[in-house]
């Protein structure tokens, strides 16, 4: 995997709160290589969803204010006008979303949405264009592709729905395609069977995939690389595998701990103390994990936080990550 696909520098989203403007993302910096399954990961409000609407430039342009690079194919998103960045979303770049019965329009049937985008980015013709979307349908699992081209999303249970919604993302064979939560609103079983059509997707493809979850599970299965976000900043940068064997920032090491296990000989989990600051109260010096880690020493933080690489590809931010001690935990 040594072809770059997406490179994300110094990339800073901003929310306008009682007109002032609060990164929600702050200075993220990644690489996102050809044909792989990339997951970001973190608890809500880290930004990582305000950091996937960045990529494409969804967010409402009256209320935030994106800074930073962008680059594929040697372009830089942020810099494109609406026609030039409408001609990457859906071709290019597509999206999934965690609520696809919010995010598929009602009064459309679910055939007409999915060649939408081939309308746009594809010289098929109409036929061309219903021949594709009932492929589609029979590729992501549909049991009658032909019925459910003619049906309205509400006439859909959750995992069609969001079948259909994986459809419409891959209608154009996008070299990378953003997954927000694809599981989030779907039963334990229709989560498995989501999961597994998309790896099977993205290895049939060869598409690259931005796995965004809360989910540790998810990114065991799923994830080449993982990235751990918090209050807007990647906070570690591993392999899946290292990253489970060896997490070594003390956010990660807490959202490990919180894991359920059998294996476990005690009845407590492990509780990350307080909450993510909100954005108005977002501290912009330090560490900002260090108020919730009352077991490290305040002088184990870095006071301007940089990365440290504790091996092949694996980055870490600030010196906390030397203070592995749980002493002094709150438990529940």
């Amino acid at each position: 995997m040594s072809d770059v696909l997406l490179q994300i520098r110094d990339l800073r989203t901003s929310f306008r709160i009682e007109g002032k403007f609060h990164a929600a993302v702050d200075g993220v910096s990644l690489d996102i290589y050809k044909n792989e399954v990339f997951a970001l990961v973190g608890e809500s409000g880290s930004g990582k969803s305000a950091m996937a609407l960045s990529l494409t430039r969804l967010h409402n342009p009256l209320f935030t204010r994106i800074e930073g690079e962008v680059l594929f194919d040697g372009k830089d998103l942020l810099t494109l006008n609406e026609a030039q960045i409408n001609k990457v979303r859906g071709a290019h770049i597509s999206m999934i979303f965690q609520d696809p019965l919010s995010a598929l329009n009602p009064l459309f049937k679910v055939g007409a949405q999915i060649e939408e985008s081939l309308v746009y980015h594809t010289n098929l013709d109409k036929a061309g264009r219903k021949a594709r979307a009932l492929e589609l349908l029979e590729g992501v699992g549909m049991v009658n592709p032909a019925l459910t081209y003619n049906q309205l999303p509400h006439e859909l249970s959750g995992g069609m729905r969001q079948r259909a919604m994986i459809a419409i993302a891959l209608a154009c064979k996008p070299d990378l395609v953003i997954a927000d939560e694809p599981t989030t609103a779907l039963d334990v079983t229709i989560q498995a069977q989501i999961l597994d059509l998309l790896r099977d997707l993205q290895k049939e493809m060869q598409t690259s995939i931005i796995l965004i979850t809360h989910d540790l599970g998810v990114v065991a299965e799923m994830a080449d690389r993982v990235a751990v976000m918090y209050a807007g900043q990647i906070v570690e940068l591993a392999s899946s595998e290292d990253l489970f064997k060896n997490p070594q920032h003390p956010y990660t090491r807490s959202l490990l701990a919180s894991i359920p296990s059998m294996d476990s000989h005690s009845n407590k989990l492990h509780v990350i103390q307080g909450l993510v600051p909100p954005l108005q109260l977002m501290p912009r010096e330090g560490c900002r994990f260090s108020h919730r880690t009352p077991w490290v020493p305040t002088d184990i933080h870095e006071e301007i936080p940089t990365y440290h690489e504790v091996g092949p590809g694996h980055y870490v931010l600030c010196t906390c990550y030397k203070e592995f001690s749980f002493d002094g935990e709150e438990t529940a």
